[in-house]
């Protein structure tokens, strides 16, 4: 329990970041794995917007980062393997 109104006031906004921070690493997880998905199935005309979703997912992972919900490491880490996905398509 804190004991200063400041402290208090530290613990609500830290449950609210808290739970703002999930919902990102879930969209985060959600649409690598949709990426993943979509990158193994065969015979996609257009690559079935594979592209577009890696550009997204990209820039999602960059502002994640620049925020401080996930490390720049982590980031750098699935933008490579992002990029290696593409190559291999």
């Amino acid at each position: 329990m804190p004991n200063t109104r400041s402290a208090a006031k530290r613990m609500r906004s830290n449950e609210w970041r808290h739970a703002q921070n999930l919902g990102v690493r879930s969209e985060l997880e959600t649409r690598w794995k949709k990426l993943v998905a979509l990158s193994q199935k065969k015979g996609e005309p257009n690559d079935g917007g594979l592209k577009e979703r890696a550009r997204i997912l990209v820039s999602k992972l960059d502002k994640a980062a620049v925020h401080g919900v996930i490390p720049y490491g982590r980031a750098d880490r699935k933008k490579a393997r992002i990029a290696k996905l593409l190559s291999k398509k």
